[in-house]
């Protein structure tokens, strides 16, 4: 006896015409990202352009504060002379002789372990006495020269130059009577004509139309290298 169930047949079902994307679909899905591309392409360009218009204000700004913090941090490293008077200080004010020039006054400290910026002929040498010189229209210069050469009182120092874009530095000196600030272009003396130390320093970089000033304070250095406070 045949049975009169019948076998399910299995059909896969026809998609939907809605499915599958249109050709118009597909061309404004390309023309949205074309304009999105576009937009960011000019978004970096316009930020690259930007970054790139302020980049020598950065580079100075950067030279700027570099330079100050090598000073701060070799004035506070100055130490007392081997045979440095009682109530003597690290930095002074000397006449110093140098290479090419007549004899000038100068800030002169000294460091037990010299410098990073110096080249030596031979082998390092320690107790290096240093002394700032600014120069017209060249910049910041450090002079140098170490108490063990045999010829340290009789030759100049040697000179490396610590930056071009100073143009103008000035010596601060506080006056506790009058409780202000006065701004000297020239280290001055005292009333039995001793040159006197300042308290700060004024320095002006100049690059191209770019001007900035910055202000180096000179520590009371009482030996060791450490500052008094």
């Amino acid at each position: 006896m045949r049975s009169s169930r019948r076998i399910p047949v299995f059909r896969p079902a026809c998609p939907s015409p809605r499915a599958a994307f249109t050709l118009l679909e597909i061309l404004l899905a390309l023309s949205l990202v074309g304009l999105v591309l576009v937009a960011l392409n000019s978004l970096v360009f316009s930020m690259g352009e930007l970054w790139g218009r302020n980049t020598d204000v950065r580079l100075f700004d950067q030279h700027v504060r570099a330079v100050t913090r090598f000073l701060e941090q070799e004035l506070r490293s100055a130490a007392l002379p081997p045979s440095a008077e009682q109530g003597a200080t690290a930095i002074t004010a000397q006449e110093i002789r140098p290479a090419n020039g007549p004899t000038d006054n100068l800030l002169t400290f000294e460091l037990r372990e010299g410098c990073r910026l110096f080249t030596w002929p031979d082998r390092p040498l320690p107790e290096v006495v240093c002394s700032l010189q600014f120069r017209d229209r060249d910049g910041l210069w450090l002079l140098w020269h170490s108490r063990l050469e045999k010829r340290f009182a009789e030759d100049p120092p040697r000179e490396t130059q610590i930056t071009p874009l100073v143009t103008a530095m000035s010596y601060l000196y506080y006056d506790p009577a009058f409780k202000n600030w006065k701004d000297e272009p020239q280290l001055r003396r005292d009333n039995q004509s001793r040159l006197e130390t300042p308290q700060r320093l004024r320095l002006t970089f100049t690059y191209g139309k770019l001007t900035r000033e910055t202000f180096v304070i000179l520590p009371a250095v009482t030996g060791q290298g450490l500052p008094n406070f």
